[in-house]
Order: structure tokens, then sequence, then C-alpha cells
């Protein structure tokens, strides 16, 4: 089995992904939930019960052929950084970091699957992909989930599916979401409107950890919030629609502002650039917010397309349990703000300044024509 050192020293297959098509979606990520049959749930059950459970349902899952030479490890024996580092990178959920003795993780070597034993419910597997493609992380998991009821024989009704501790995952038990990065709704202040759609479609926005966590960096969870009553491939159909539809419109927020505005654009991701290039200081937030605007600068053309995937990997490095790993103790607010700074000076330094970009002064305007005035001022 690997060690953990071994699963986080390269960035995740997921974080390193092509995001051409759609710039606006980082990643896409499923997750199946199901309990043991005549097992009481997690939450009810005595610590004999949980430890009954885990016997049963390791051993299933690292011999699937997917998980070969995978990390397997009981959450009793992981330091809290080490809990908090999966975290970050969205491998376990911040309620199973909470847990110890009788839960577990089984994580797949390059981070596309994952899995939390004795979680809020007995199993929940979950697959994460680059970009756009519900649809390919749907079924690579429900193969795995089809693979593991020849072995273990799940709580199941038919009339109401599949049995979990919370009724809002009743059914198919089935958590779609996708990662969005939205600058450009946010900048042209049309966040709200786009926002508040989703929510009467009946899909939930989160932030970057998910539920009761804010956005930050400009990023937002899209996920569906029924599991009932509708099937897999519908629910993950409706949401990949609605999720093109707001892509589609960050791609469009982007050039209008480019087109209105570039004076103003150029300045902001100017300022993100000089502020990451020199600071010496930088807080989570502060630091995530000028990634965010280096990122939409790596999109329109101020900087090369690498830049995109640079900042990716960066809005994970400088997770304060990434920092933490990285210094090998445990560190202050502000030793971790002086940790964050070095490392993103360290990666961005051979980093061109955006105003050398041949492609974003062809965006701009000539400099003797003054900037069209933005529309709604």
């Amino acid at each position: 089995m690997m060690r953990f050192t071994t699963l986080i020293k390269n960035p995740a297959d997921w974080m390193t992904g092509g995001q051409a098509e759609h710039g606006a979606v980082l990643t896409s990520r499923i997750r199946l939930a199901r309990n043991l049959r005549r097992q009481p749930f997690p939450g009810w059950a005595k610590r004999e019960q949980r430890a009954a459970a885990l016997e049963l349902m390791r051993p299933a899952v690292e011999s699937l052929p997917v998980m070969k030479d995978a990390f397997s490890q009981e959450l009793s024996d992981l330091s809290s950084v080490q809990k908090q580092v999966l975290v970050e990178r969205h491998l376990i959920s911040r309620e199973h970091a909470a847990r110890g003795e009788g839960s577990g993780t089984i994580i797949e070597r390059r981070q596309t699957f994952s899995f939390m034993l004795n979680e809020e419910d007995h199993l929940r597997m979950q697959a994460i992909r680059p970009g756009l493609q519900l649809t390919a992380a749907y079924e690579t998991l429900t193969e795995i989930d089809s693979t593991l009821e020849t072995t273990l024989e799940f709580a199941f009704d038919p009339t109401l599916g599949y049995l979990t501790t919370c009724p809002t995952n009743l059914g198919t038990g089935l958590r779609a979401s996708a990662m969005l990065h939205l600058p450009g709704l946010v900048l042209s202040d049309q966040i709200g409107q786009v926002l508040q759609a989703i929510g009467k479609l009946d899909l939930a926005v989160r932030g970057l950890y998910g539920e009761g966590t804010e956005s930050l960096g400009n990023l937002y969870q899209i996920s569906n919030q029924s599991t009932l009553g509708e099937s897999e491939e519908t629910i993950i159909r409706r949401l990949e629609r609605v999720i093109g539809q707001v892509a589609q419109h960050e791609q469009n927020a982007r050039e209008k502002l480019l087109e209105d505005d570039p004076e103003m654009v150029a300045d902001k991701i100017g300022r993100a650039y000089g502020t990451l290039r020199h600071a010496h200081l930088i807080d989570s937030k502060e630091a995530l917010n000028h990634l965010s605007l280096l990122r939409l600068g790596g999109t329109l053309g101020f900087f090369t397309p690498a830049t995109v995937m640079l900042c990716d990997t960066l809005l994970m490095d400088i997770q304060p349990a990434h920092l933490q790993l990285h210094a090998a103790r445990k560190l202050s607010p502000e030793e971790r703000d002086f940790i964050r700074a070095q490392i993103v000076r360290s990666r961005l330094q051979n980093l061109a300044s955006p105003a050398t970009s041949s492609s974003s002064t062809e965006a701009a305007p000539p400099a003797a024509e003054p900037p069209t005035p933005p529309n709604d001022s």
C-alpha cells in the first residue's frame, strides 16, 4: 500500500487536466452514498459495530483493480494535519476528518477515486475529473459501485432506493457537483442573479469546501439537491446543461469586460501579478483572490496558457495544512503567511509581466484611442 508522503508528493490528475474547452469549469465530481444492509448507520453504531463494518468494507475496496497500490489508512492513524491535507484536496470531507477510530479512507494513487469508510454513511465513494466531465466520472464510479455490490450487501428499498443516514441523499445516493471559476461574472456584478437563477432550478451553490463554506478566489461549487424520484442519468444531464450554460455566461462576461473596460481588467490582473510576485506576507484569502485574477489573465491571453495550470496547482499548495506539511511542523498564522508568500514568489519567478504579453496588448485598444466606457456604469 502507498505511503501518505508518496500520495501527496504529486498533484492529482484532476488538478493538472486541460481546461481548453471549459475554462470556467475546474473539476467535476460524482459521489455515491451507500450503507451496509442489517448494520446500524455509523452515527448510531457502537464502536465494535463500526469496527466490524470497517473490516467488511476495507478489503472489498482495496481488492478493486482500480485501487491497486492505493493509499489505505484508518483515520485514527493519521495526524490532524494529514487529515486536513486530504480535506484541502477534496478527498475526504471536513466531517470525516473529525472522526477517528472505526473510520478510514482509501484513495487511488492518482487521487481520481477516493472512499470514505464510516463517515455519515458506511461508504461514500467519489470520482473527480478535470473540466466538465460529470457523465464520464459517473460511468467509471457506477462500474465500481456494481463491482462492490457483488461482495457487499447494500441497504436498498425497492420503493425508496438506497437508504442513507440523511434523507437528502435517499434514493440514488448521488451527489454530482462541479467547481467553477467565475471572476467574469463577479467583476461584472452578474454573479448574484446567476446564483439566484441556479437556486430556482433546485441546485445548490456552495463555497470552496462545500456546505457552510464561503466562496474564495471566485470559486463556486454547483451540485444537485434532490436524489429521490429521478434517475442518476437525468440528474447528471440537467446539471451538465446548467453548468455548461453558466460556463458560457462566464465566457461572455470575460469577453465583454475586455471589450468594454480593458484598462480595468489589465489593472486588476497587473496588480494581482505585482502583489503575488513581490509580497513577503500574504494570507490565504488574499492569495486566492489574486491567483483567481492571475488565472483569469491566463485565459484572456495576458499570460501563457500554462499559467492556468500553475494557478490551479498553487490554489491547493498554499492551503494551511499543505503549508504545514511542507514545513514539517505546526505553523502560526504569521508563519503560514510568510511561507505562503515565499512559495508563490518562487513558483511565479519565471512568469513574465502581463504588460509585455503581445496577446494582452492586442486585446486592448490602440493608445491613441480612449477605451469604450462600460455600458452599465
